[in-house]
């Protein structure tokens, strides 16, 4: 079977009305399909990237008995009774479990399992999404790595649920829907959490002369500027980059401000840690930086305001 690039959902800030919509939890893991075509099982992530040594839990296709299938869903893994991304990674990233059996012991994974687009030599892309739920719901027996994900018609109840309860957000899907291999519309909607700080810059990176990644810092309770990550995407022009860079060339230095990391490291342009931007992200991952930041705004902020929080 040949690897498809699987339907992907549209960012949304608003929850979609009408009884045909439906909501799942957005799971924080891999996006991962799995191929079974009678004799073997394989995986491919969403950048058709081979995982089926990382995932060996899954290579057994007993929990859902078919001559051929191809189902989409999510790989997750539990910290403290919620997916955890970084741990997740810990297990995708293994080149021969072979090598570190020791992984699928300390990182257990649970397949989330939401849709069904090839069964017994058949595509069902074409059936409604009501229909390839059904679908599912005969054939697949959860077991303690496949469980499928479930549909609410209480979409609001969802989406505050999971934002009370720090899950990464919900995803709402039309039930009349097809699904288009390699596309993105909106039959499928995504609502992420999102936190946001506000961070000192205390370097760049330049690309043709012209700024695109800003280095973020936030201060300890000694007064050390921590690196916390880098962020480039956001709500700027190409324009506004323009203009970044003839205030950030005026405040370079020699000296690094961050901390945490060494002079040497690669590309960066260390900067007077004057300026301040308001991001947005998922999450702080465990080496303390921050998950998927997007510029939001530059403020006028007291750089020595922009503290990290101590731990409870």
């Amino acid at each position: 079977m040949k690897p498809i690039v699987p339907f992907e959902p549209v960012v949304t800030e608003s929850v979609p009305i009408g009884d045909n919509w439906v909501a799942q939890v957005k799971w924080d893991g891999t996006r991962i399909l799995t191929y079974h075509d009678g004799d073997n099982t394989k995986l491919y992530n969403r950048k058709l990237n081979e995982r089926t040594k990382q995932y060996p839990e899954l290579l057994q296709a007993s929990y859902l008995e078919a001559d051929s299938f191809i189902l989409d869903g999510e790989i997750i893994a539990l910290k403290d009774g919620k997916p955890s991304f970084y741990d997740v990674m810990k297990r995708d990233r293994l080149k021969n479990i072979d090598r570190n059996g020791g992984m699928m012991d300390r990182v257990p994974i649970t397949y989330m399992v939401f849709d069904i687009l090839y069964l017994n030599g058949n595509w069902v892309t074409d059936k409604p999404l009501a229909e390839r739920m059904e679908l599912l719901k005969a054939l697949v027996k959860p077991n303690e790595h496949v469980q499928l994900v479930e549909s609410f018609r209480d979409k609001e109840g969802l989406l505050q649920a999971c934002l009370s309860n720090d899950l990464e957000g919900v995803v709402f899907k039309d039930l009349t829907s097809s699904y288009t291999i390699g596309a993105k519309d909106k039959r499928w909607l995504k609502r992420k959490k999102q936190h946001d700080l506000i961070a000192v810059i205390g370097g760049v990176t330049y690309k043709n002369g012209v700024a695109n990644s800003l280095h973020l810092g936030l201060y300890d309770q000694e007064t050390n500027l921590i690196y916390i990550g880098s962020v480039g995407n956001g709500k700027l022009t190409n324009k506004d980059w323009v203009e970044l860079t003839k205030i950030l060339v005026t405040l370079q230095m020699e000296n690094c401000p961050f901390t945490n990391i060494s002079d040497g490291k690669s590309a960066m342009v260390w900067l007077k840690p004057i300026l301040t931007v308001k991001v947005s992200f998922l999450e702080w991952i465990e080496d303390q930086t921050l998950r998927h930041p997007i510029i939001e705004a530059f403020v006028t902020t007291d750089p020595l305001e922009c503290r990290l929080e101590k731990e409870e």
